[in-house]
């Protein structure tokens, strides 16, 4: 038989192992799965518009095709206005959505007589793109957009881009580098990507930030060949100078809270900027949730905009 000795030391060694192991999980597997779900994850929220087009709601549009400055395929519509058109407003859905979560406020813009753009984010719906990134490469997709609407389609100035969620990070990263943005709508947006992870970690695994936030976010970052540090929603709102950004939240969003709208708010630069907090509980869902206040909010924003800029 084996002495006392040998099966304490064998018993250890088992601990160790089983530790390691355990370890191992949280700090690689976990991390990794995450950000495989992030990245490559194509789910598609259910939306009760699924199967619905501008036409559904009696608007003429035609499908159009497009590239992001880094050559990745988008597919969408336009929906031109009736008349001379006030603008072009160009809409981006959030994660694991297409750009049908954003039919009804094109209908909505539609009414107040700007041109419309919706489309699938790369590695969305009917766009191509083998890779998510929450909105720092989709910024070249809202580019993409813009340049599309104005060469392409000639449309009119000045140029809005209504975002949420995931639209709304890429708004804002998007207009912080390109000019022929002349506006944004940016209506749940997050503040930094590292911020981001943290809180939801906590929020519904209850897990510290640290390491595995630090670790999803790089390795996300790496995949979509971008430094963590550089996806920062304030410094964008910050160099996106005086041209005018209406911030929308959910007063009750747990995902992204009042308080981050606030805090870009106090980091936007121009005179017109404007924040509106909704009530209601769902995160990006303050359309549907309070419509009046939300349409009443676009329309006093649009209205304060300078035109043909």
């Amino acid at each position: 038989m084996p002495s006392q000795s040998r099966v304490l030391k064998i018993a250890r060694n088992v601990l160790l192992i089983l530790a390691a192991l355990v370890a191992a999980f949280f700090l690689l597997v976990v991390p990794w799965f995450f950000t495989a779900m992030i990245t490559h994850n194509q789910f598609h929220y259910p939306d009760l518009n699924d199967g619905q087009t501008p036409k559904s709601y009696n608007l003429d549009f035609r499908w159009i095709e497009f590239t992001s400055p880094d050559g990745i395929h988008l597919k969408g519509w336009y929906i031109p206005a009736e008349g001379t058109a006030l603008g072009t407003i160009v809409y981006c859905h959030g994660l694991n959505r297409t750009r049908i979560e954003m039919l009804p406020d094109a209908v909505f813009g539609h009414s107040l007589g700007y041109n419309g753009v919706l489309f699938d984010l790369r590695h969305q719906g009917r766009s191509g793109g083998t890779i998510t990134t929450l909105g720092y490469q989709e910024r070249l997709d809202v580019e993409g957009a813009v340049r599309y609407a104005l060469e392409q389609q000639q449309a009119a100035r000045p140029v809005v881009v209504w975002g949420v969620s995931m639209g709304a990070s890429s708004a804002l990263m998007a207009a912080a580098e390109s000019p022929d943005i002349s506006a944004v709508i940016s209506d749940s947006s997050f503040d930094s990507m590292m911020g981001t992870m943290r809180h939801h970690l906590k929020l519904f695994l209850h897990l510290p930030g640290f390491p595995i936030a630090y670790e999803v976010a790089y390795w996300t970052a790496w995949r979509g060949n971008f430094h963590p540090a550089d996806f920062d929603l304030v410094k964008a709102t910050e160099r996106i100078g005086d041209r005018p950004i209406l911030f929308v939240a959910v007063e009750g969003d747990r995902r992204m809270p009042p308080s981050i709208a606030r805090n870009l708010y106090a980091h936007a630069q121009s005179p017109l900027k404007k924040i509106v907090v909704l009530p209601g509980h769902r995160h990006g869902e303050g359309f549907n949730q309070a419509r009046e206040p939300y349409e009443k909010a676009v329309t006093d924003f649009l209205a304060s905009l300078p035109t043909g800029k």
